[in-house]
């Protein structure tokens, strides 16, 4: 099995920074693809960012230019370093491990709230 555990959620000032972590856990292959989602109450879960083993990333257009997703392999652990936060980036967000074949796995969430 898969764990996923999250990490660095928080109540921040907008204008402000957080950086969550995710670190995964059990059986983990090679060439997955990590993400972080996030869904605010009464929303949809959407996709914030993601990066492949190889480090390519893609990002939501609304979240361009402020945050950055980067992964450390030999940990199996993503990162998002949120800066520039404003209170519509408010909302519950997740960590996502997607093994292909292998399995697609949501870690338990955690909380980030912007405001003053």
């Amino acid at each position: 099995q898969v764990q996923l555990v999250e990490s660095g959620g928080g109540l921040v000032q907008p204008g402000g920074s957080l950086r969550l972590s995710c670190a995964a856990s059990g059986s983990i292959f090679r060439f997955n693809a990590m993400a972080w989602y996030r869904q605010a109450p009464g929303k949809q879960r959407d996709l914030v960012a993601l990066i492949t083993y190889g480090g390519s990333t893609n990002y939501a257009d609304s979240v361009k230019g402020r945050f950055t997703i980067s992964r450390d392999n030999a940990k199996n652990t993503v990162y998002l370093q949120m800066n520039s936060l404003k209170p519509e980036d408010t909302a519950v967000y997740y960590c996502y491990l997607d093994q292909y074949e292998m399995g697609r796995y949501w870690g338990q969430g955690t909380q980030v709230t912007v405001s003053s």
